[in-house]
């Protein structure tokens, strides 16, 4: 999938890969995609919730090891 911006929040707990996705969100355009890769388990549960609260859309998210993948778009 094709994406317009990386967060790298590999290493970092909860709440800190939903913070830097929204700043990185904040300066992106409607209709844009933001890849984010995380290690931490609870991110599914954390990302799934920030797309509802938001407005913003989960295109997909992926599993691989121990990493996990978003991919959002902003509203």
């Amino acid at each position: 999938m094709t994406f317009d911006k990386e967060v790298d929040a590999r290493g970092l707990n909860c709440p800190l890969p939903i913070l830097r996705a929204k700043k990185a969100l904040n300066d992106m355009q409607s209709g844009q995609v933001l890849k984010v890769l995380a290690t931490d388990p609870g991110s599914v549960k954390d990302f799934e919730a920030f797309c509802k609260q938001t407005g913003n859309e989960l295109l997909s998210q992926a599993q691989t090891e121990r990493e996990y993948s978003f991919y959002l778009q902003r509203k």
